[in-house]
């Protein structure tokens, strides 16, 4: 698992846990969950650890929201490698 160090933000934080499967109808919810946290005023960080799969949207709102609107504490290499992949994809 790569980590990168999203506790460099200076607002408090708190901790989203997302596990099992994240796909496009799942991402609303998560949305929400961070909005909510922006909203109180916390810098929300995604413990994606336990994730086994997910599709290509929930792949672009990862890639697109961190260090941006969240942070991530902890990614699975193959999610992390996709991310990865589809940044190289889109600055071709």
């Amino acid at each position: 698992m790569k980590t990168r160090n999203p506790s460099a933000h200076p607002a408090p934080n708190v901790t989203i846990r997302v596990s099992g499967k994240l796909f496009q109808g799942h991402l609303a919810y998560v949305e929400q969950l961070v909005q909510s946290a922006i909203d109180c005023r916390l810098w929300p960080l995604l413990s994606l650890s336990n994730l086994e799969e997910v599709d290509r949207n929930a792949v672009l709102y990862l890639m697109d929201g961190e260090n941006r609107r969240f942070g991530i504490l902890t990614c699975p290499v193959f999610v992390r490698e996709w991310m990865d992949h589809e940044k190289r994809r889109a600055a071709a």
